[in-house]
């Protein structure tokens, strides 16, 4: 083969690299990188651990943030009023799913769109609230993970009856936007229990503090906590406010717990956000909400704030020990 030939010839494959890598970087930018819209009620630091979760379940399914997947976050602070142009705003970036939990948000979520599929990590009754016809056929764009709150709710009175024996007086705090049929709930296991219950109603730290107040007021021993994204965007003041009053509260999630309330009772909720991550990779490989089976998840955690118990002078009974996942110490 002669010099010149064999300069052609390399010249040639060096020209057919380059296009063959020109066609595959201009594929490479054509291909439509997914975005997934995840919304809130609750602000930054009370969703950091759920996000987080998330996150590491997509890792785990191969996405990585900025090249196949794109995140786009929207937090309402707490303020409900927010969810709505935040809902809208996901739409407008022409997401590919959005992820959201609590009922406020997920009815923002709803209104906003018929047609982009929607992963709940968290929610109550899908069928009663209006986000599913079934567990097994969701029907709509709605599916995700739910549990049964009302049921959850019977367990909590009866811990925080085993915690304060004497128990007979309890102020519930309640979110009065959320749906009537968890405090329909709370009133029945109340009444089972032979307990008589002051319902408080608050929607933002001030009456939150008013409750507590008004719990005072009126002689209760303990504070229940009916679950509301509100008053998870609030367990901070809820957790304080609690200590400060001296009375023992039983709340839905082990943040709660952590935040100075004296006992918890429920699913793990960044559990619950790591296992959206599933839903959210069906969806982008095809799958259509209406078809994914609404799951429910099979632990619930127990967990004790003992520095709490000691503050109100309480003493945790052994039996509640043995059965708790978690003892704050």
């Amino acid at each position: 083969m002669t010099r010149r030939r064999l300069i052609v010839l390399l010249s040639g494959t060096a020209v057919s690299e380059q296009l063959i890598a020109l066609v595959r970087l201009a594929a490479h930018a054509a291909a439509k990188i997914p975005r997934v819209g995840l919304l809130s009620l609750s602000a930054a630091p009370e969703m950091s651990g759920r996000l987080a979760a998330f996150r590491d379940g997509m890792s785990q399914l191969g996405y990585r943030e900025g090249e196949n997947v794109i995140y786009e976050v929207r937090l309402a602070d707490g303020g409900r009023d927010r969810l709505t142009a935040l809902a809208a705003e996901l739409v407008q970036a022409n997401v590919d799913v959005i992820v959201t939990s609590g009922h406020p948000s997920i009815r923002a979520a709803q209104l906003a769109s018929k047609t982009i599929p929607i992963v709940v990590a968290i929610m109550s009754d899908p069928i009663v609230e209006g986000f599913a016809a079934s567990y097994a056929h969701p029907g709509g764009n709605i599916t995700g993970l739910a549990f049964q709150d009302a049921a959850l709710t019977t367990k909590r009175l009866e811990l925080l009856k085993e915690l304060v024996p004497s128990l007979s007086r309890v102020a519930v705090l309640w979110d009065p936007e959320m749906p009537g049929t968890l405090l329909a709930a709370t009133g029945s296991a109340a009444q089972a229990l032979g307990l008589s219950l002051n319902v408080q109603s608050a929607g933002n730290a001030t009456e939150v503090g008013k409750a507590f107040d008004a719990a005072l007021a009126g002689k209760a021993q303990a504070l229940f906590e009916v679950a509301s994204p509100r008053f998870a965007a609030l367990r901070g003041a809820i957790g304080q406010s609690a200590l400060e009053k001296s009375l023992p509260a039983a709340c839905e999630e082990r943040a709660f717990v952590a935040a100075g309330c004296l006992a918890s009772y429920g699913p793990s909720f960044n559990a619950m956000y790591a296992r959206a991550a599933y839903y959210v990779d069906r969806i982008l490989k095809g799958a259509t909400p209406a078809d994914l089976p609404i799951e429910e998840p099979t632990k619930f955690e127990l967990v004790i704030n003992l520095r709490t118990a000691k503050a109100l002078g309480l003493t945790v009974p052994q039996s509640i020990f043995a059965r708790a996942d978690e003892v704050i110490e």
